[in-house]
C-alpha cells in the first residue's frame, strides 16, 4: 500500500473518534457569553442605550480620571488625552484627537479598560459622559451636546 493511501486509510479510520472531540470543558451559557460581547464597531453598531454630557462628565473625570490622567486631561501619571498637535513627528505624543480616528472606539475603551484599577465599572451613562467630556475638552463636540447611541457616531475625528 502506498503512503498516501495509508494516509487516507488510517485517517478515515479516524473520524468519527475525532469527530467527538476530546469533551474539555463545557458549554458556556448564552447569558455569559452576552455579558462580555461587548465590542462596539466604528459604524456604532453594539452602543448600549444612555447618553451623557461633558458637563456630567467633568463631574465623573474629577471623581475617578483626574488622579492619572491630570487636570483637564492633559497628562499625569498616565497619558493626556487633550492636546497634542499633528502627528508629523515620530515623538509627538498620542492624544485622542490626532491619533483616534472614531469617537466610538473612545467609549469602547473607556466601557472595556477605565478606570484602570477598576475596568468596567463605570456604567453606561457614566462612559457616554466622559466620553462626551473627553471630546468636548478637544473641542471635537460642543459643550452643550449630548452623546448617546445616535450622536456619538456621528462625530467627524480630525484623524479618521
Amino acid at each position: 500500500m502506498s503512503t498516501p493511501r495509508l494516509v487516507f486509510v488510517v485517517l478515515l479510520a479516524a473520524s468519527p473518534v475525532l469527530a467527538q472531540g476530546p469533551n474539555l470543558g463545557q458549554p458556556i451559557p448564552e447569558a455569559d457569553v452576552k455579558a462580555w460581547d461587548i465590542s462596539i464597531f466604528p459604524d456604532g453598531t453594539g452602543l448600549p442605550p444612555g447618553s451623557g454630557t461633558p458637563a456630567q462628565g467633568a463631574g465623573i473625570y474629577a471623581q475617578k480620571c483626574v488622579a492619572c490622567h491630570g487636570e483637564a486631561a492633559k497628562g499625569g501619571t498616565a497619558a493626556a488625552l487633550v492636546g497634542g498637535g499633528p502627528l508629523s513627528a515620530i515623538n509627538t505624543p498620542k492624544t485622542i484627537a490626532n491619533f483616534w480616528g472614531h469617537a466610538t472606539t473612545v467609549f469602547d475603551f473607556i466601557r472595556r479598560a477605565m478606570p484602570w484599577q477598576q475596568p468596567r465599572t463605570l456604567t453606561d451613562d457614566e462612559v457616554y459622559a466622559l466620553t462626551a467630556y473627553i471630546l468636548a475638552e478637544n473641542k471635537l463636540i460642543g459643550t452643550n451636546d449630548v452623546m448617546n447611541a445616535k450622536t456619538l457616531p456621528q462625530v467627524k475625528m480630525p484623524n479618521r
